[in-house]
């Protein structure tokens, strides 16, 4: 019995983890809003660019989630030269939305 109950909330915490990201994960997927996805390779992703690094390994890459979520708000703060739209800056998502983005990206 006791190993029924350890399964079922694993199982329930990873729905709510799943949960938890999927706005973000919308958001990254969706071509007509974050599009994420027309220039880095994410898993989940279908038909990813090539034009800049894969999402992967995020915590490590940024240990403090607040420079991935500056890197999302305007890029060309850290370079001026980039083909990232500075989502934030430009008004393409809203705040709610960049950090549901920052979250999901994040987790990868």
């Amino acid at each position: 019995m006791k190993m029924v109950l350890l399964l079922t909330g694993l199982l329930s915490s990873s729905v709510v983890l799943a949960d938890e990201y999927d706005k973000g994960r919308r958001l990254a997927f969706d071509r007509n809003r974050g599009n994420c996805l027309a220039c880095h390779m994410m898993a989940g992703g279908e038909s990813p660019g090539n034009v800049a690094p894969p999402l992967v390994v995020m915590k490590q890459r940024f240990p403090d989630k607040a420079m991935l979520r500056e890197q999302i708000w305007d890029a060309t703060i850290k370079n001026q030269n980039t083909v990232m739209p500075p989502y934030g800056r430009h008004g393409v998502l809203t705040i709610d939305e960049i950090d549901d983005v920052v979250d999901f990206v994040y987790s990868l």
